[in-house]
């Protein structure tokens, strides 16, 4: 199962990751991007992959 890393740093709450995986990522009211299931199940990977993908600032990465 891999997991999730969020660089909170590089984050600019552009969104696409929320909007890739909703059940994953969400954005609050000022744009900071929270992680709700950091745990990412073999059925899930490849469209929390396409949510990495989609980052414009290179924010998140999966880890083995």
């Amino acid at each position: 199962m891999k997991r999730i890393v969020l660089d909170r740093v590089k984050c600019e709450g552009h969104g696409m990751c929320e909007v890739a995986a909703p059940a994953y990522f969400e954005l609050d009211d000022e744009g900071a991007l929270a992680v709700l299931e950091p745990q990412v199940s073999t059925d899930n990977e490849s469209r929390v992959q396409e949510a990495v993908r989609s980052c414009p600032v290179a924010a998140l990465r999966l880890k083995a």
